[in-house]
């Protein structure tokens, strides 16, 4: 039985048997085991992976619930990460899962990125996006980056492997007095389910080696109407995060 487990990626001519195997050693880091990362990483978890960290400070709450996918009601009060560990090796005990249940310092951050394949950023804490985007940066890491208000959602991928990558603070240079939230503005539960699907497929792709990432694309999706757009960009020449180092 678990030699068909992953069968179906093994028949994607894109993906193969190769493909399969580039994905059983991959190693994710995860930022936020909320509304999107529970589905990204019941995907990863799911898909194979090798290893998942995944790094969540707070604890489930009842409000968490009506879209927060990977927590129950047996774990309320729970760290998320903790949580998010008895899901995931629910799913696929092969599957090694690192839970980091507090906010890492810096260092730790830099240490949890170098030992990545990629990164995905499923916060909702706009000065977190912005030091984690540098610490993926600096090491080189792919990014993989969505957010969620309301009935609107985005993703993109910063591919650090190449020096000419656009980075988080090219596309939003301005970022004082943005940080909003669900337990502000509100969400619309499925939207966090779609886009954190997305990441782990942006994640699966660069992984595995096939497929074309959203790198220097904004997909943007209102699912009011489900009207979806497409926005390029590129590196800024007055980027404070990274032009100098153009």
């Amino acid at each position: 039985m678990q030699e068909n487990r992953y069968s179906r990626h093994e028949l994607l001519k894109e993906v193969g048997i190769e493909g399969q195997k580039r994905i059983a050693q991959g190693r994710v880091l995860i930022i936020g085991a909320g509304g999107l990362g529970s589905p990204a990483s019941l995907y990863l978890a799911s898909s194979g992976v090798k290893k998942i960290t995944i790094v969540d400070s707070d604890m489930v709450d009842l409000t968490n619930l009506q879209r927060q996918v990977i927590h129950n009601m047996e774990r309320l009060g729970l760290n998320k990460a903790e949580s998010a560990k008895v899901a995931l090796q629910a799913i696929n005990p092969e599957v090694e899962i690192v839970p980091v249940d507090h906010r890492p310092s810096l260092e730790e951050l830099e240490k949890l990125v170098s030992d990545c394949d990629v990164a995905l950023d499923c916060t909702d804490n706009t000065e977190s996006r912005y030091t984690f985007n540098d610490v993926c940066r600096r090491f080189k890491k792919p990014l993989v980056t969505a957010g969620v208000v309301a009935f609107d959602g985005q993703i993109t991928v910063f591919d650090f492997r190449d020096p000419e990558s656009a980075c988080y603070a090219c596309l939003f240079p301005n970022h004082e007095g943005k940080d909003e939230k669900a337990s502000t503005k509100g969400v619309f539960a499925p939207l966090v389910g779609m886009l954190g699907c997305m990441q782990a497929a942006e994640a699966l792709k660069i992984i595995g080696k096939f497929g074309e990432p959203l790198t220097g694309r904004l997909l943007m999706v209102d699912a009011r109407t489900m009207t979806w757009r497409q926005m390029k960009y590129r590196r800024d020449d007055e980027c404070p995060c990274c032009a100098k180092e153009k």
